[in-house]
């Protein structure tokens, strides 16, 4: 436990070591009491229609495109060699043999004609995709009728996706070394806490907000200390962030109540509403709310206690309201870049549907009113008065953590070992 002994440590740092230790105990025991249940959720044959549950996944590669006759019956079957001329000549369409290279029609192709309408992908040779495969019902002359039937579903994106984590990962070791590297397990901690924990908890039908609390704090627990060591800097930025998640929750639920925002705007909030009744949508979007904010919050604290401890240790004689004073000045710069990183963070996410809006001319006024543009409208001002708030909160805990202190706990950071 690197710099944290008990006989280097002043009474306020073992008072806020303390307050963490509770922190994290009742963290892990109302993870043990939310703890998902295991059983599969109930999902309604709409739903499963809705989200395409039951579908079968396969591989293909484009063999190539061109034109061919409209109305092949070859058109979403399994073949193999040339596709099979309609009875009738309907003319000529564009269309693309595509390879199935998985599934049990590996090795042989599939017809998929492309109508140029909106939405519809412009595949080229060689592009590699995801084909759904589904049972027909009915005449199995007809699309749609008996046999197996695929269709696109997706470009196949595994391995770019792949390389570009991968770049990502061997730039951020790169450049962070050791820390960079554990940071990279603790994203994977994050996800695996979310996939893991919350999603199928939220589907036994636990509270979002409490789970988004509970996540969020084991989350930061693991993350904060492994990537910055177990340290009075990570945890007087720990000590922060966590008080300032409690805020941001607080400041969630009353702006989502005053403003009353309902979320059903998004396509997804409302599958949720009309199919997993025992899942609250604006609970789901407080939660959001919460967890949303914690990576912003988490950057901001742990900058503003490492600029505490570097000013600590450059001038030992530094009393903490000199200490505040000059870590604020810094803090503010902070603040202000931070803002508009989130607003414009937001609005890009939003910009096809602010096109959308701009080309329905309707008034700015209406625009940022309507429920869409409003939750993120929301979202964003939450996460700017918490992020506000952690500053001087962290940076206060942070310049009393430094007094009375020994100083090679001090100096202990991120890397320091004993």
């Amino acid at each position: 436990m690197g710099g944290l002994h008990p006989r280097h440590l002043s009474p306020f740092a073992r008072w806020v070591i303390g307050i963490l230790a509770a922190v994290f105990l009742a963290t892990v025991a109302a993870m043990i009491a939310l703890w998902p249940s295991g059983a599969a959720p109930s999902v309604s044959g709409n739903l499963a229609i809705v989200t395409g549950r039951g579908v079968q996944f396969d591989s293909g590669t484009v063999r190539s495109v061109g034109t061919g006759p409209c109305g092949s019956p070859s058109a979403h079957r399994a073949f193999v060699g040339v596709p099979e001329s309609p009875p009738v000549s309907q003319g000529q369409c564009r269309q693309a043999v595509v390879d199935i290279t998985s599934g049990p029609d590996a090795g042989s192709q599939t017809l998929l004609p492309m109508t140029g309408g909106p939405g519809e992908p412009d595949l080229e040779a060689g592009d590699h995709l995801r084909l759904s495969r589904t049972q027909g019902g009915g005449d199995p002359g007809a699309y749609g009728g008996g046999g197996t039937l695929y269709d696109f579903e997706d470009f196949a994106r595994g391995l770019p996706l792949g390389m570009w984590a991968l770049a990502a990962a061997v730039v951020v070791c790169a450049v962070a070394a050791w820390r960079g590297f554990r940071a990279l397990i603790g994203v994977g901690v994050a996800l695996a806490v979310i996939v893991g924990f919350t999603l199928p908890s939220l589907l036994d039908g636990n509270s979002p907000v409490l789970l988004a609390l509970v996540t969020g704090s084991m989350i930061l627990f693991v993350v904060v200390y492994l990537a910055h060591g177990v340290n009075l800097r990570a945890s007087a930025a720990l000590l922060g962030t966590l008080a300032s998640l409690a805020l941001a929750a607080g400041l969630s639920w009353l702006a989502i109540d005053t403003a009353t925002l309902t979320g059903l705007a998004e396509e997804s909030n409302t599958t949720i509403q009309a199919y997993l009744g025992s899942v609250s949508v604006t609970g789901l979007l407080l939660a959001g709310f919460i967890i949303g904010s914690l990576g912003v919050l988490n950057d901001v604290t742990i900058s503003q206690a490492a600029t505490v401890f570097e000013l600590a240790g450059a001038d030992r004689s530094m009393g903490v309201r000199s200490l505040f004073a000059s870590a604020m000045r810094v803090g503010r710069d902070h603040i202000a870049s931070m803002i508009y990183t989130l607003v414009l963070a937001y609005v890009g996410s939003t910009l096809p549907l602010l096109l959308i809006f701009a080309v329905s001319q309707r008034s700015l006024a209406d625009i940022i009113t309507s429920d869409v543009v409003a939750v993120e409208v929301v979202r964003s001002l939450v996460g700017a008065m918490a992020v506000v708030l952690s500053v001087p909160l962290t940076t206060v805990v942070a310049a009393m953590l430094t007094r009375g202190t020994d100083a090679r706990t001090l100096a202990a950071g991120p890397g320091h070992h004993h």
